[in-house]
């Protein structure tokens, strides 16, 4: 009988041990989650490197880490910020948004170097690129002024009143081709007050000349930065 005593003693001091250390486990996993950081889950899995929660302790790691990365990229609200976090976690969680945000900031970089620069050249690359939205119709009627920097120059006259006969004139007569008629008054490039068409594309004023002077109405195309005399 004493034979059997002396096998069933370390058997259940095993037996015994692997309660506590499941009950160890069980316990300190509860802490992990409840604490849920990346130390917690950490410190878990050192100690506990084959239970069956350390998949899920590396994954909350994970998605910690995630959420860490993607508060950053807010808080810093920039291009190298949402890049970044792509550079870090080139599938996380918020991969889809950075790459929005990267989209929306590099978009609106265009645009203010598009703006700054005024350039005919530049606003067309950049619709170019972005031929929708908001910005691409500003960029559209900014170029439909550059293009309408074309005046018919129609007459000078040093008198007012003559100038504004003169425009009556000639919007009773080519009202349909000239489509408005403006006297400009004299300022600190032009003593005289001129008559002028209204704001045109370089063919527009072309095509309207063209067609005053068929009907004996002298008539010179201009450019705004060029209304002299």
């Amino acid at each position: 009988m004493m034979h059997w005593k002396r096998y069933l003693t370390p058997i259940a001091l095993c037996g015994a041990l692997a309660v506590a250390a499941c009950g160890s486990a069980t316990q300190d996993w509860a802490n992990a989650r409840s604490a849920n950081t990346v130390a917690a889950y950490q410190a878990f899995m050192d100690k506990h490197p084959k239970d069956a929660h350390v998949e899920d302790a590396q994954m909350n790691i994970a998605a910690l880490q995630d959420e860490s990365a993607w508060k950053l990229a807010e808080n810093g609200n920039t291009l190298d910020s949402y890049q970044q976090y792509l550079q870090t976690m080139p599938t996380g969680t918020h991969a889809q948004a950075a790459r929005d945000q990267v989209a929306a900031l590099e978009r609106a970089n265009a645009w203010k170097s598009a703006q700054s620069s005024g350039a005919s050249s530049d606003l067309q690359a950049f619709l170019q690129k972005y031929p929708q939205g908001p910005e691409a119709d500003q960029a559209r009627q900014k170029l439909a002024v550059l293009k309408a920097a074309y005046r018919a120059k129609l007459g000078a006259f040093r008198d007012a009143r003559a100038a504004e006969r003169v425009s009556a004139e000639l919007r009773s007569h080519f009202g349909t081709v000239l489509k408005e008629v403006d006297v400009l008054s004299p300022d600190s490039s032009n003593k005289r007050y001129r008559v002028m068409s209204g704001l045109m594309d370089r063919r527009d004023a072309e095509s309207a000349c063209a067609s005053l002077k068929r009907n004996h109405q002298s008539c010179e195309v201009v450019k705004t930065d060029q209304q002299q005399g």
